[in-house]
């Protein structure tokens, strides 16, 4: 959607970053005017009443595991939407074409429909390279998904308090399993005899052969039933698959041909050896001569899988982690830097003295900045905590998402180390520069 931010937006903005200033500008201002001058002048130059822990060094610790729970989840982000190119999803995405039409709205009836949706398949099968077309009503991943109750063979009451499962429901052509690259692995796949006159029968995935028949073995040749009490016979078992999400665990998913359950949205999905960029405007003027009024698009598999809604919400995710991320990232290496200056600057006359007594620098730099990296090393790793126990969240976004990946600790912790070094750089150069002579001078 077009995104135009207006003048209410940039003055929403505005005020919220002016009162924020003074918000947190009138702590340190509160402080001052609460100061006993008497205390002061008695304390001298040198002198400083320093709390145990101060406010400042909470919103850091804060601040810091704020940032470490966005650079994880960023990191975590990242991984997942990276398994998720790879990851299994029943069907292939590669030499594969896909072509969307409703015949209800090029004019056909019920039954002008199924003779329509044959000419179509066996009209592009004619095409040279073409080594399979097949016919989906819905695609898995890509157009919603319908699920419907089902029962055992032997209830009589079908109640959906009574139903065994809710599996994912898909009608098909013959030649789609093959058309989509997903593995048969026992008994047949529905061909053009299974229609209306013919018992009816469904191919099952291999989830749902476990959980209702106990194997791909029992499952063949047995028998369940649906909402209104038809009985379905099991002829095929087809690998799992993919149907809702990537991220989803393994759904039970069952297949009715198209002729037993006629549907007008058509899917047809077309594998061949040929360019797809070649193969589209084949494509279009075979299905022209088909019928010239039919709308349809014609779009590659993978192209409708990369830019659908399928890796939406996971895209989303790992852009708005990083940005986040990296703005918390700057916040926490100005906060540390902020810090450690200061400790620098309240204790830089003992930081001269330890060294004109002989301290070395290693211990100068610990004595000077050892407060920050302290605040530092404890907001980190409250930070890593919070982030395994948001895994949970972000599981429901992104696919295999997991803090406690080794790539995801190490990174984690690595990134959160050199803000830590990035924000103490220049106050460690400072501590190092310390001249015992100077601030003899100075006094």
């Amino acid at each position: 959607m077009p995104v135009t931010p207006d003048g209410t937006v940039y003055a929403v903005a505005l005020l919220v970053t002016i009162a924020s200033g003074f918000l947190f500008g009138a702590v340190p201002v509160r402080q001052t005017l609460r100061t006993d001058p008497y205390e002061v002048v008695k304390a001298g130059a040198a002198g400083c009443v320093v709390r145990r822990i101060a406010v400042r060094d909470v919103l850091l610790v804060v601040q810091i595991a704020i940032c470490a729970v966005l650079v994880t989840s960023s990191l975590v982000a990242v991984r997942g939407l990276l398994r998720s190119q790879t990851v299994s999803l029943g069907f292939g995405l590669d030499r594969t074409m896909l072509v969307d039409t409703d015949l209800s709205m090029a004019g056909y009836k019920e039954g002008t429909v199924a003779p329509a949706q044959r000419r179509m398949i066996d009209t592009l099968q004619t095409m040279s390279g073409t080594e399979a077309v097949g016919l989906i009503d819905q695609p898995p991943l890509l157009a919603g998904s319908n699920t419907i109750s089902i029962y055992s063979d032997t209830m009589t009451d079908l109640r959906p308090a009574n139903a065994v499962a809710n599996p994912v429901t898909y009608k098909i052509s013959p030649g789609y399993f093959q058309a989509a690259g997903t593995a048969l692995l026992a008994g047949r796949v529905p061909t053009w005899h299974d229609d209306k006159d013919a018992p009816r029968v469904a191919v099952i995935n291999q989830e749902f052969a476990r959980r209702i028949f106990g194997s791909v073995t029992n499952a063949i040749g047995g028998y369940y039933k649906i909402r209104g009490g038809a009985r379905i016979q099991v002829i095929g078992v087809v690998e799992d698959g993919k149907y809702t999400s990537v991220a989803e665990r393994p759904l039970s998913a069952m297949f009715f041909p198209v002729l037993q359950s006629p549907t007008t949205s058509t899917w047809l999905v077309v594998r061949s050896s040929r360019d797809p960029r070649q193969l589209t405007s084949v494509i279009r003027t075979t299905l022209r001569d088909v019928d010239p009024a039919m709308p349809f698009t014609v779009e590659t598999w993978r192209s409708e899988f990369d830019n659908g809604a399928t890796l939406f919400g996971p895209r989303i995710a790992t852009a708005s982690l990083g940005v986040l991320g990296a703005m918390g990232a700057m916040l926490s290496v100005t906060g540390i830097f902020g810090l450690a200056a200061y400790s620098l600057s309240m204790r830089k006359r003992e930081l001269g003295i330890r060294l004109a007594l002989g301290a070395q620098r290693a211990d100068v730099v610990r004595t000077a900045l050892g407060r920050a990296l302290k605040l530092l090393a404890i907001g980190s790793g409250a930070g890593l905590v919070l982030g395994i126990l948001a895994s949970r969240v972000l599981a429901a976004i992104v696919y295999q998402a997991s803090p406690r990946d080794p790539v995801v600790l190490t990174g984690a912790v690595a990134a959160m180390a050199l803000l830590g070094a990035l924000g103490t750089w220049i106050p460690a150069q400072r501590a190092l520069s310390v001249s015992p002579l100077m601030l003899l001078r100075e006094d």
